[in-house]
């Protein structure tokens, strides 16, 4: 029998190795080797993902330290896995920004169940890294981006296996992540288009006042997307 979205993703992510070659003064962030993270991992997509229904892509741009770079789930930070997603986990409950702001689309959309019913978030590279102790994109170094791009390719390539909408997905950030992730789709026609989110970190950094307008355009093009059919 086939398995389900969430063991596929389980799956995938089970067989995920830190033996990228990247530039020197660059490491990757691989939180996948540790128990907590990849029990975390089995529990959400188990919970939410136990079905083998298609589901509209999300593309964030790599996971940070903070966020999946401890969970191993993308934009779900330990404090919001505990309370939103119901799994308990002995992390440091310390919230990150970016899911600060995912949280509150996916309370608006309906809840936990009701948004991962219809959407899969996901990176369009599925490892993080760190430069100086910080978080570093994979856009932000040419050296990086060229290293990391065959790993990519497969990242997409695989999970849309998974069960993808392939009308549409969308990029988390309007950006260089959306730039990039269109020409790739031009490249490989992954989907037939890519459509731009506001980045949760950039709402929560430069318009936290005006914040429920771009919770909005998240419930705006998410729910009510000519895409839909």
């Amino acid at each position: 029998m086939e398995d389900t979205f969430g063991q596929q993703v389980i799956n995938y992510t089970k067989a995920f190795r830190p033996d990228w070659q990247l530039p020197e003064d660059i490491e990757l962030l691989f939180p996948y080797g540790k128990k907590a993270t990849m029990q975390a991992v089995s529990q959400f997509y188990t919970k939410f993902f136990n079905d083998r229904k298609e589901r509209t892509f999300l593309f964030g741009i790599n996971p940070g330290r903070f966020g999946s770079g401890i969970t191993g789930v993308s934009f779900t930070d330990p404090y919001f896995l505990e309370t939103t997603c119901g799994i308990p986990n002995d992390f440091d409950k310390k919230k990150e920004l970016s899911s600060i702001f995912i949280n509150e689309v996916i309370m608006a959309f309906g809840g936990a169940k009701a948004f991962y019913e219809k959407f899969y978030i996901t990176a369009v590279s599925h490892l993080g890294f760190i430069k100086e102790g910080k978080n570093i994109n994979y856009y932000d170094d040419k050296a990086l981006q060229k290293a990391v791009l065959p790993h990519i390719i497969r990242n997409i390539q695989t999970q849309i296996q998974f069960g993808a909408n392939r009308k549409v997905a969308f990029s988390i950030g309007k950006g260089t992540n959306y730039k990039f992730l269109t020409q790739l789709n031009k490249e490989h026609r992954f989907f037939d288009k890519i459509e731009a989110l506001p980045h949760p970190r950039w709402v929560l950094q430069y318009r936290r006042k005006t914040k429920e307008l771009y919770v909005d355009e998240y419930l705006n093009k998410l729910g009510t997307g000519s895409w839909k059919g």
